[in-house]
């Protein structure tokens, strides 16, 4: 199971907020939540995707071209893969390990 943090900036929208195309963009991965594909966090400046490595780069790419679908014309994205194959984990098993040892 892998982790990505992705951020899809649109560039050359008609004013500075984004939030717009970050809520189409939370829309697919709701679609992908649902049939049990993924998991996935909304951060104020990224979104965090949990899944098999394959079915995450297909819902970068669908996401990538979704601001393209609304008439933007480039769009940047960018990519951080966390992908560690020792041990099972989740996002908030990575959480939990950093909060117990914060307590320690």
């Amino acid at each position: 199971m892998a982790i990505v943090d992705v951020t899809v900036i649109p560039i050359g929208t008609e004013t500075p907020s984004v939030s717009s195309y970050v809520a189409e963009l939370q829309h697919i991965l709701q679609k992908y939540e649902s049939e049990g594909s993924i998991e996935f966090q909304l951060t104020p400046m990224s979104t965090l995707i949990e899944g098999e490595l394959p079915v995450l780069f297909q819902v970068i790419q669908e996401i990538h071209e979704a601001p393209f679908q609304q008439g933007i014309k480039r769009v940047a994205t960018n990519i951080r893969i966390d992908d560690r194959r020792d041990k099972k984990r989740k996002m908030e098993d990575k959480i939990h390990a950093v909060q117990q040892k914060m307590n320690k």
